[in-house]
């Protein structure tokens, strides 16, 4: 009989952040998100899903990480090149293998961004193994 392991560790409340300054790669020129050399979207969303991934994932039983299901976030203001940002993601619940975080955003003047996050816990083995099997399908 396969056993699931318990997560009991992973409680709400849990959290970390992830900071940067803002430089051309992390530009939305630089990402084809848009003609400005500002924060991009997909990049302060990165830092929210990185944020997230610092809060659980070294919690995890060897063989387990987390994968993203779900992002709603908004992007309210844009931070400039050369400005500190700071993602921060907090648990806020669990529901077997889904987790959800409240997750933002902050420049150096105001919240830029914020929003949800769901990961899932995936077992790594089974997880490679789902690739695999869809590898195998492609060309078919």
């Amino acid at each position: 009989m396969n056993e699931v392991p318990l997560f009991d560790n992973l409680r709400p409340g849990l959290q970390a952040e992830y900071s940067l300054v803002v430089d051309q790669e992390h530009t939305a020129r630089h990402l084809g998100s848009g003609g400005v050399d500002v924060l991009a979207t997909p990049e302060m969303v990165r830092m929210m899903e990185r944020a997230a991934v610092m809060a659980v994932d070294h919690l995890l039983p060897d063989g387990y990480r987390t994968v993203g299901v779900r992002v709603d976030v908004t992007h309210k203001a844009p931070t400039p090149l050369g400005m500190k940002v700071t993602a921060r993601a907090e648990l806020i619940a669990v529901d077997g293998r889904r987790l959800t975080f409240r997750v933002t955003a902050a420049d150096e003047r105001e919240v830029v961004g914020e929003g949800i996050h769901e990961r899932a816990i995936i077992a790594l083995d089974r997880f490679a193994r789902k690739i695999e099997e869809k590898r195998g399908l492609k060309g078919q």
